[in-house]
This record gives structure tokens, sequence and C-alpha cells, in this order.
């Protein structure tokens, strides 16, 4: 069944002139930073890298800024409103064990080897062939989630402000190519940690209004149950093997489809994630930066999944028939019916601020590997490096352009967040089966990445538009048919590289130092700085505190 790909009309609000000017002063100063970003790009390591000199607070801020896209808030609230409770999966199991397992395992192996991106990590470890189709995967996959936060946001604007989708297109879509373009990733970085900022700002108010409305946590879980079951507001109730639930998935898969293979393959091979890491100053840095990030990542879960709960506390038949609104509605509901002017001006503020910051770290990490892993690499080879800085903001310009172009692919997606987690399981599961085979097995050959890459990722696609669409086998819902895709496309990729290595010769052991668990490159090693041994500076402390943390937090969820 085809859904209606916009947000229900009634949900206009009633913006005033406080509201547009509280509007207006921010986008004044995101495109003051990027003027001011502009000084500081005077090399293509500048451009596309901000020169590796970032603290880390600055890139752990944006790390998790650059995830915490419009995509990520109206994706999560309607994700809640959909299947529940259920959606702290996607965080305490879903993000940190993988977050962690960046910053203490591969960031060393990212950083040590001065790598550019993460497709060039692949032509280290295996073969041109490997780098070539993960780069050309990557940049379609980046386009493609370019175009949805591109398209979430001119359907947002329009049901909300009355402004026609041509317009909200064209407005952010100028607007983010204008502070990429003139300050390359550090605008990007630093306008990042303000959207953060702005986006806390938007969302507190909807959660304490919303609890308020619904009689507080006790109010909305007692609603809930009464409407759609005891499961609805547990995280583990119902996922035994063969139980139904509204997820559509069992706890097998739930752990090792989202637990393991969508989020290792997002968190950990994701460039538009990594190039904020890639950007620190020194290793510690780039270690620390997705493991500061996994902090504000474990609470917000709740500023996202409480406004999806309280929608459908609210309107019981959401997303069904039987209501005029789509699950997408949940956020903008609340906002119409909450939020009053100012507040209001402050969270369409950072609705907009969301949007641009998941579209702004996307086609910066395009723009990276288009330029420097397909141009640099195969078409234009050995030019001065203000050629590839020139090049670098033309290819920005197409990437927004082609994001425009790709919006609308979305829009057979009532809850975008099933959207997102198809394109996960197609372009980042492979590329991690491809990294973690490599990465621990010495004698993956170089021919093997190509094969494994292709095996995984033609898998999951076959398993979801074949398999799950045509009804070949029965899986209860979209997000399930993820897992399952993603777990397949994990064990195919797997099983065709070690048969490929097999039968083909491995790379010389000299070749693989840095690049293989155990080994270590000259580029890993670092001198103690000045306060390393305080404990916010030690990544194992900081990394093992967010696991417990995530832990605790499934205990009064599972009852």
């Amino acid at each position: 069944m085809h859904i209606p790909p916009y947000l229900a009309a009634e949900l206009r609000l009633p913006t005033n002139g406080l509201d547009y000017t509280i509007l207006g002063i921010y986008f004044a100063v995101v495109l003051g930073i990027g003027f001011a970003a502009r000084r500081s790009v005077k090399t293509s390591l500048d451009f596309f890298l901000s020169g590796r000199s970032l603290p880390a607070w600055i890139t752990g801020l944006a790390f998790i800024s650059a995830n915490l896209a419009a995509t990520e808030i109206l994706g999560m609230a309607a994700n809640s409103a959909q299947y529940g409770a259920y959606t702290v999966h996607w965080y305490w199991i879903g993000a940190i064990p993988a977050m962690v397992f960046l910053g203490l395992v591969m960031m060393p192996f990212y950083y040590g080897s001065k790598v550019r991106s993460v497709p060039e990590m692949l032509l280290l470890r295996f073969d041109k062939w490997a780098h070539l189709l993960s780069s050309i995967l990557f940049a379609f996959a980046a386009v493609l989630i370019a175009g949805v936060n591109l398209y979430a946001l001119a359907i947002v604007v329009e049901a909300l402000l009355g402004w026609p989708q041509w317009v909200a297109i064209l407005v952010a879509g100028a607007f983010v190519l204008a502070y990429i373009t003139l300050g390359g990733l550090s605008s990007a970085i630093y306008n990042e940690v303000l959207q953060f900022f702005v986006i806390l700002a938007a969302l507190i108010p909807i959660v304490v209004l919303g609890l308020k409305k619904v009689g507080g946590w006790g109010g909305l879980t007692d609603k809930l149950t009464a409407t759609h079951g005891a499961n609805f507001t547990t995280a583990w109730g119902g996922t035994g093997i063969g139980s139904a639930n509204p997820l559509g998935a069992n706890w097998l898969t739930i752990v090792l489809g989202l637990g393991f293979v969508l989020s290792f393959g997002y968190w950990t091979t994701n460039f538009a994630e990594v190039q904020r890491a890639l950007s620190a100053k020194n290793l510690s840095a780039g270690q620390r930066t997705p493991l500061i990030a996994a902090y504000p990542k474990i609470f917000i879960v709740f500023l996202v999944m409480i406004p999806g709960l309280v929608a459908a506390a609210l309107v019981p038949k959401i997303g069904t028939s039987g209501s005029d609104l789509q699950y997408n509605d949940a956020i903008p509901y609340l906002m119409e019916q909450l939020l009053p002017n100012g507040v209001l001006g402050i969270a369409v503020t950072g609705l907009l601020a969301a949007f641009m910051a998941g579209m702004a770290a996307n086609v910066s990490s395009f723009n990276t590997v288009f330029t420097n892993d397909i141009w640099g690499r195969y078409v234009v080879r050995g030019r001065e490096d203000e050629y590839y800085v020139r090049f670098g903001r033309l290819i920005t310009v197409i990437g927004v352009a082609a994001s425009v172009g790709t919006a609308f692919l979305a829009s057979t997606f009532s809850n975008i967040m099933s959207y997102l987690q198809t394109l996960f399981s197609f372009f980042n599961v492979p590329m991690f089966v491809v990294f973690i085979v490599g990465m621990f097995w010495k004698r993956a050959s170089a021919k093997s990445g190509f094969w494994g890459l292709l095996a995984g990722t033609v898998t999951a696609m076959v398993n979801y538009f074949v398999l799950y669409k045509k009804d070949v086998i029965s899986i209860p819902s979209d997000q399930g048919a993820n897992f399952v895709s993603a777990i397949a496309g994990f064990v195919a990729g797997a099983v065709v590289m070690v048969i490929v290595s097999l039968f083909t010769k491995p790379k010389p052991a000299e070749e693989l130092q840095g690049l293989v668990y155990g080994t270590r490159s000259p580029g890993m090693e670092e001198p103690p700085g000045e306060g390393d041994d305080a404990w916010y500076r030690r990544p194992a402390l900081l990394g093992w505190g967010a696991i417990v943390i995530a832990a605790a937090c499934y205990i009064p969820f599972s009852f």
C-alpha cells in the first residue's frame, strides 16, 4: 500500500513574527560560521578533515549531532509511536557497544594509518577493486540519506509553516551548500556543535509538556497499556522466539540483527560519523570522539521516544486508516498542540537544524569520498592540492543537487527510520563484514574484499526486495525484514570472503602492519601528552563506563 508522502494537512503551526525572528537569527549565525571557517581552509586536508586539528569535545559533539538528524528525531519518534518502548534497543544495544568498539578498537587503525576516508582503509587492506566498489556504494548511499533529510525537511516545513515544498528544498539546500562550500568540514562540524544544543532546546519542552498532558509517566504507561497492550511500554516483553510483539522481531534478531550487524555496520564504517573522529587533533582525541558522544546518546532516546509514546497515547489510531496522522507526524503534532510562540520558534529552528546537520554530515562525507577516493584516485591523478579543493567545492554542489533528486525516494515509507535501516542493511553491513574479517584474519586475501562486499550487498537486497517484498518468507514488519537482511548480508559476505581467501594468495605480512589486529604501524605510536593520565582522557574508562550505564538503563524497562 502506498502511504501519502506528506504530513497531515491540519498540522499548520500558528507561527508569528517572534518565531520567524528566531529562525532568521539562527540562519544568520550558520552562514557566519561558514564565512569564519573559510579563513582556515588552505589545503585539501583543511577542507576535507579540518586539518586534523580539532579537540575531542568538539568532534564528540559533532559526532552525535551528525547522527541526531531530523530523520533520527522524526524517525525515532515515529518508531516509538509504531513500536513503543522497543525504540530503546536502537540506542542501548544498537549504538553504545558499537560506538565503544569504534573508539577502542578501530580508531587506532583508522587514525594510525592516516587514511582520509573509510573506503581508503579497504585500499590498504585489500585492493583497488574493493576500494572502488566501497567508494561507489558509499557515495551512492550518502546521497540517498542526504535526500531523506532534505525531503523530510520539505514536507515538514510545508505542513508546519505553509511554505511550498520547492521553497523549503531550495532554502535548506542553499544554506547547507553555502556553509560547507565556504568552510568545508570545519564549518560543518562547528555548525553541528551549535545544532546539537539547538536540537536539545527544541526537544526538551516537547517532552516536558507532553508528559504533563498525559499525566506524567504513570499516566502515559496506563493509557498505552490500555490501548496497545502491556508489551508496548517494555523493552523485552513479547520478544521470545515465536512470540508476537509490535516490532515483529524476537530477542535473537534484535541482538544479532540490530545489536551487532546493523549497529556495528553503521557506527564503525559510516564515514559520515567516522570523518568527525578523523578530524581530531591526535589519536587520543580521535578515540575519545565516539566515546564522548556515547554519553548523550544514552539519554537522547528519552527525548525522541517519549514524544512518540505521547502521540500514540493521545491519538491511539495514529498511523492507521482510522487516523489522518502518520507515524512521522508524532513530533509535529505535539508541536502544534503544546508549544506557545517563541518556544515554537525554537522548536521549528531545532527541527531545521537537525535536518541540516544530517544533510551536511552526508554531503561533507560524500564530497570527501568522491574527490579523494574516486576522482583523485582513478580519474584525475597527481594534480596540485588547490585543484582538489576546487573540485571538492564543485562536487559539493553536485551532491546537494543529487540529494534533491533522490529526496522523493523516501516518499513510499510512512516511517522514515525503516527506510534508513533498509539503506544501512544494504550498504553499511556488507562493508562492516569486510572490515571485521580483514581486521581479525590475516589470511583474508586481497581479492576477498571485493567479492565479500559484492556478495553481502546483493544478498541483503535479494532478501528485502525478493524474499520479503514478494512474500516468499513471512516477516511481520519492515524493521524485522531489515534485521534479517542485515544478518543475511553479513553471513553471505563472510562466507564468500573465506571461500575466496582459501583459493587466492594472501597479502604479504609486511603489507599488513597496522591493518590487522595485533600489528601496529608507526602512525599508531603517540607520545603521552600533559594530563593524559586524567580519567576523562582514558578511552578504556570512558568506553566501559558508557556500556555499564547503557546496560543499567534497561532495568526499569525490562519488567
